[in-house]
């Protein structure tokens, strides 16, 4: 049972990832409803036979206080895909302020953006135009529907009509 589970707020807005045993729980609790099943997929219990679910839903709106995406360097990676905003390379990455320090830039997703070790050197204390360099994508705070639908790409297709984002193939 290595497949994740997406969690919806009543409101289908997404909660959390579970394990497949806490969405089992869920359901069987009716706590939740399951909206869409791994095909091929099925648990197995001396008794009885489960769908593997990969998107439930609960039965009551729960409100929780909104958390945000934590601005760590690992997000910030992904966000930008593992590659320099200005050339594209994949290799000696650091992170670099857009608009620098020194300049008044501050430490936020829109002021951060991932880039090589050369490009950061040749961009030093300057903004990018200044430097003239230019950015592949513009720095943006991520919601959490953005990191689910990368982890869907890849893991879980499932989920994809149910996180409100823009899937490209």
């Amino acid at each position: 049972m290595d497949k994740r589970v997406l969690v919806l707020n009543l409101d289908h807005s997404p909660v959390a990832v579970v394990s497949a045993q806490k969405a089992i729980v869920l359901t069987l609790l009716e706590k939740a409803n399951i909206l869409s099943t791994y095909e091929l997929l099925e648990i197995r219990t001396v008794s009885r036979t489960f769908s593997y679910p990969a998107v439930i839903r609960l039965n009551e709106y729960k409100n929780i206080p909104f958390r945000g995406v934590l601005l760590n360097r690992v997000n910030l990676f992904r966000r930008d895909n593992g590659e320099c905003q200005y050339c594209g390379s994949r290799r000696h990455l650091t992170i670099d302020h857009v608009m620098p320090r020194s300049k008044g830039g501050k430490t936020s997703w829109t002021n951060l953006v991932t880039a090589c070790n050369r490009c950061n050197v040749n961009k030093g204390d300057k903004t990018p135009e200044q430097a003239g360099m230019n950015l592949k994508v513009h720095p943006f705070k991520p919601s959490l529907s953005f990191f689910l639908s990368q982890y869907a790409e890849r893991q879980a297709n499932e989920w994809i009509p149910f996180l409100n984002v823009k899937v490209v193939q």
